[in-house]
């Protein structure tokens, strides 16, 4: 309830910013496009859909969820990055476009803070350790002994080179001591697809993708990795439960608009999107996906990433992280 109150005081006090400087704007007469950095059936594309479906009976507009995948999500980014900023384009923003690629590529074509117009936070995930159906290690305890066990062995898929389900391996493998093979794949549907076949053991995956298969039974979630358990799984332990102290690596979701978004349209997108974000059947969703503190103001999200940007910088560097160009 106390979420759920501050999520409609965060929409009022952009109501009266949204809707009259809008009319000085040039509100798109067309579709209007979510870009998702991943492939249909992970977490991003999954939370872009059920803003895209309230937001095209609000608007009475087709919102539409388009699909560009690749490098963890940078490709849709410099994709949407040079698109019009006349509100026709948006992106589904991610941890791996707007936090981690920073650092972790060099050569990145876009600047995520001087390129893009932050809108509105969608959610924040924590991340399931999940382990598919063979798998016989389900506690973090006994999983970091067959890693022992087996160095350099055992398999977790992630979403790609680079992405937060990589950093949170490589921050578990850091804490445990261990060694393992990371397996990326383009996006979280492929790896889901592998581990649920058995091609891979486990995978830290997002609550929002991985939620769906665990409680189909499909595979078994062994922690979650913020340090407070997630409404939505809440006989989940996390890797702080089972003795990694402070362990915490979330997965964000937020739209973005291009660089030079007009605050007008900005304005009324992060109001109808906090509106829809206070929507009952949208909290019951999002709390089963496990995203939590959604919404509020642009400058919310706007400082959230450039905290993002310097938290993930420091992993990058203290653990020497690097990914292959």
């Amino acid at each position: 309830m106390k979420r759920r109150s501050l999520i409609q005081s965060a929409g009022a006090a952009v109501a009266a910013l949204g809707a009259p400087r809008l009319f000085a704007q040039e509100w798109p007469t067309g579709p209007v496009r979510i870009v998702v950095g991943f492939p249909p059936g992970g977490g991003t594309d999954a939370l872009a859909r059920v803003v895209a479906v309230k937001l095209s009976a609000m608007w009475k507009q087709s919102v539409i969820v388009e699909n560009k995948a690749g490098v963890a999500g940078v490709l849709a980014a410099e994709y949407v990055a040079q698109q019009p900023s006349d509100g026709s384009t948006l992106l589904m923003a991610h941890i791996n476009s707007h936090a981690l690629a920073p650092s972790l590529q060099p050569k990145l074509r876009y600047d995520p803070q001087r390129d893009f117009v932050p809108i509105v936070m969608v959610g924040v995930t924590p991340n399931l350790l999940i382990a598919g159906p063979a798998q016989k290690a389900l506690t973090v305890k006994d999983l970091v002994a067959l890693c022992r066990a087996n160095p350099g062995t055992v398999t977790f898929g992630s979403a790609g080179q680079g992405s937060a389900q990589h950093l949170a391996l490589e921050m578990f493998k850091l804490q445990a001591g261990v060694d393992a093979l990371h397996v990326p794949y383009k996006g979280s549907g492929p790896a889901l697809a592998d581990l649920m076949g058995n091609q891979i053991q486990y995978c830290f995956e997002t609550m929002t993708s991985a939620t769906p298969h665990v409680k189909s039974g499909k595979v078994a979630a062994v922690a979650q990795t913020r340090t407070k358990r997630a409404k939505g799984h809440p006989g989940v332990l996390t890797m702080q439960e089972q003795g990694f102290d402070g362990f915490e690596a979330t997965t964000w979701y937020g739209l973005v608009g291009p660089g030079k978004l007009a605050p007008g349209i900005a304005d009324k997108i992060n109001h109808d999107v906090n509106t829809v974000l206070a929507m009952p059947d949208v909290q019951e969703r999002m709390d089963n996906y496990g995203a939590e503190d959604g919404g509020g103001s642009r400058d919310k999200m706007k400082e959230f990433i450039a905290t993002e940007i310097a938290k993930w910088g420091k992993v990058v560097r203290d653990g020497k992280v690097k990914v292959e160009s």
